[in-house]
């Protein structure tokens, strides 16, 4: 609609927006097409803008795992998280979006385990087999830690960093504009009832494109 201004004025910019997304997602067309109107952009069009409402969501923690989680990964998680500076509630909300606890969990991109690491996550922070419980759940709270530092404690950037990708975070200024990720982030804001977390400024330096990113969502 926007290539050929069809029922909205033409927008080259607003196109190759979606038509990036669409070819990062395998879409072959898209990345055709994404040339024709003038290449990559990280301008975020306005129709994707959350109002301010939605951008941030704080409250008491939405879901109380200790009464829906298998009793062995919540008494995991309560004793390793903290040796990570990771909040247990983030951790097991993240849990519960990417396994729903099951410990054998496998996806089609190959993510494994509890907390869903892919192999080269795997690799990163040393986890032999992804499918043990304790080994998995270290590999993905070393992983939240450093998030959270790179992030700044940004629960939402966070979130959306875990589920697509820290890059994808960057270049988007903000949480991607993918359906499943924007589900994503809003499943785990909910379920931990913050929107900052504390992080240890040591474990990593922060986003070179965080100051970016925090322009753009002033913007907004």
């Amino acid at each position: 609609m926007y290539a050929h201004g069809r029922g909205v004025p033409r927008d080259d910019a607003a196109a190759a927006f979606f038509f990036q997304a669409a070819a990062e997602q395998g879409l072959g067309v898209a990345a055709r097409m994404l040339q024709v109107v003038g290449g990559a952009t990280a301008e975020v069009p306005a129709c994707l803008r959350p109002p301010p409402s939605a951008q941030a969501v704080a409250g008491p923690p939405g879901v109380n795992y200790q009464l829906t989680a298998p009793r062995k990964i919540v008494e995991l998680v309560l004793k390793m998280a903290p040796q990570y500076q990771v909040e247990p509630q983030l951790a097991l909300a993240i849990i519960a979006a990417e396994s729903n606890f099951n410990t054998h969990a496998l996806s089609p991109k190959n993510a494994q385990g509890l907390m869903q690491l892919i192999p080269e996550t795997s690799e990163r922070f040393n986890v032999k087999n992804p499918y043990d419980p304790a080994q998995n759940i270290r590999g993905g709270l070393t992983y939240l830690r450093w998030l959270l530092a790179y992030f700044e404690g940004d629960v939402a950037l966070v979130a959306a960093a875990y589920n697509a990708g820290e890059g994808k975070v960057e270049r988007y200024r903000g949480v991607p504009p993918y359906l499943e990720t924007r589900a994503y982030v809003q499943r785990i804001l909910k379920a931990v009832g913050a929107t900052a977390h504390p992080f240890d400024r040591t474990v990593a330096p922060p986003s070179p494109a965080l100051e970016r990113i925090r322009l753009a969502l002033r913007r907004k």
